[in-house]
C-alpha cells in the first residue's frame, strides 16, 4: 500500500509523539553537553525521498537507528556539520569552538554517542506512550554531501518514496540555533499511529 497523505488527527498524533519523545531527549543531550538544550514543538510535513535534503547546504550528518523491538522500521536524524562540531567540542569539555577542517572520526563518534543517548531516551518515552517494549540498534552515522541523493537513498531499508519529516528548532545555549530533522518512512509513521491509538483505547 502507498501512503502519501495523513489526516489531521494522524498529524496531531505524530506531533504529540514526537514532542514527548524528543522533549525527553533534549534532557539527555543537555546533560551530555552541560548546556541548556531547548527543542521547540515540531512541524510535520510529508516529503518525497528526493526532496528530503532540500533545506540543507554543503555536508550534513545522518544518524540512523533501527527499531529492533516494538516497532518495525528505521528513524533518521539529520544534523548540520557545524552543529556536530560544536557538540563534539562541548562533550570534550571545550567551549563550543568550531574548528576549520573536515569532520573526523572523533566528530562522528561524538555524534553517534549523543544520538544514542537521545534516541535511547526517545525509545523509552515511546515505550511508555505506546505501552509496548521498544529497543533500538546502535546508531549508524554517515556524512552525506547534499548533492549525493543516490547515496542517501541507499541508506534506507525501505523503497517507499514518501516520508514524514518532523522538523524541530533546537538551541544549545547561545552556541547552536538550528533545525534538527527526524524522518519516518510512511509505513513506520502509520504503524506508530495505530499503536498509539490502541494504547489510548486500553487506558
Amino acid at each position: 500500500m502507498i501512503y502519501n497523505e495523513l489526516t489531521s488527527e494522524q498529524v496531531d498524533i505524530l506531533g504529540e509523539v514526537a514532542n514527548i519523545s524528543m522533549g525527553n531527549s533534549a534532557t539527555s543531550l543537555s546533560a551530555m553537553l552541560n548546556h541548556k538544550v531547548d527543542i521547540t514543538t515540531p512541524s510535520l510535513s510529508i516529503v518525497q525521498r528526493s526532496h528530503v535534503l532540500d533545506d540543507y547546504s554543503n555536508t550534513c550528518i545522518f544518524v540512523q537507528i533501527h527499531y529492533i523491538k516494538g516497532l518495525s522500521g528505521n528513524n533518521v536524524l539529520i544534523l548540520k556539520e557545524d552543529d556536530v562540531k560544536i557538540m563534539t567540542d562541548l562533550m570534550m569539555g571545550g567551549n563550543g569552538t568550531v574548528m576549520d577542517g573536515e569532520l573526523t572520526e572523533i566528530h562522528l563518534s561524538a555524534a553517534a554517542e549523543a544520538m544514542n543517548q537521545m534516541m535511547g531516551r526517545a525509545a523509552t518515552s515511546l515505550s511508555e506512550l505506546l505501552t509496548i517494549p521498544t529497543d533500538i540498534s546502535t546508531p549508524e552515522v554517515d556524512t552525506i554531501d547534499v548533492e549525493s541523493v543516490k547515496i542517501f537513498e541507499k541508506m534506507f531499508e525501505t523503497s517507499e518514496d514518501f516520508f514524514v519529516k518532523v522538523a524541530f528548532r533546537m538551541t544549545v545555549g547561545e552556541l547552536i540555533d538550528s533545525t534538527m530533522v527526524q524522518l519516518y518512512p510512511m509505513h513506520f509513521a502509520i504503524d506508530m499511529i495505530k499503536k498509539f491509538i490502541a494504547a489510548q483505547e486500553d487506558d
